[in-house]
């Protein structure tokens, strides 16, 4: 948590409280300071994170640069990506059942 390596959740966390007008009920203070700057610049480094890894897998995938492209020569690079966020897609919604179940 300290790290701030998957603090991009916050940010949509603080944009969807926004948009609903509703606000995050915590027991923490408000960050302040040093406290906010230090908050918001783990969201930017993870922000940064996330955006590199994204870009280097999607140029990968469209330069035929992965296993998909070897051992699937048939799959396009477009349906590549289609399945990445497919993937994605479905392994979130798997670990949110799994934060709603157990």
């Amino acid at each position: 948590e300290f790290s701030g390596i998957m603090h991009s959740s916050y940010l949509i966390q603080n944009i969807l409280s926004a948009v609903s007008g509703k606000p995050i009920q915590t027991n923490e203070e408000p960050k302040t300071g040093m406290t906010f700057a230090f908050f918001w610049g783990r969201v930017l480094m993870s922000l940064a994170i996330l955006g590199f890894c994204l870009a280097v897998t999607l140029v990968a995938l469209f330069n035929g640069q992965t296993s998909v492209s070897v051992k699937y020569p048939s799959i396009s690079p477009g349906l590549s990506v289609f399945l990445l966020f497919f993937f994605m897609a479905v392994v979130g919604m798997l670990e949110g059942m799994q934060i709603a179940f157990f």
